[in-house]
């Protein structure tokens, strides 16, 4: 074979690994019961705040500890604590992205998008816990 042929085959090989292991970091939603399988595994959680649980947020006592109890896609209901102060107008949010990691019964996030509904455009806030663990 000529040389062109062999460095184009193995370029195309090159490429096709790349790409295999790229398509393992590709994210994608998971829920609590699939994340309490793999707790050392961070994963992303998308569900909606249960407004009929409570929010415990109090800046006197510990400032970045905010701790609340969000439905996943398949209505299980998890609670969840950050190391961070509560978003404003968190109760607002339409949708919540998380991530981080099961603990036990808790989910961990690390991580928090909210989804919050707008007069004129869907707007994003994007929460990042402070590094550290919790217990």
């Amino acid at each position: 074979m000529k040389r062109g042929v062999i460095l184009g085959i193995i370029l195309i090989i090159a490429a096709i690994a790349v790409l295999v292991s790229m398509a393992s970091e590709f994210s994608t939603y998971e829920t609590f019961a699939q994340s309490a399988k793999f707790p050392e595994k961070s994963v992303k959680v998308v569900g909606v705040l249960s407004k009929d649980k409570s929010i415990d947020y109090d800046p006197i006592k510990d400032p970045n500890l905010f701790s609340f109890y969000m439905k996943d896609a398949e209505e299980e209901e998890r609670k969840v604590i950050m190391r961070s102060a509560k978003p404003q107008d968190f109760e607002k949010s339409e949708k919540i992205v998380l991530t981080g990691r099961m603990q036990g019964e808790e989910f961990i996030a690390s991580d928090m998008l909210l989804k919050c509904p707008s007069k004129y455009k869907d707007e994003e806030i994007f929460v990042r816990a402070e590094t550290g663990k919790l217990n």
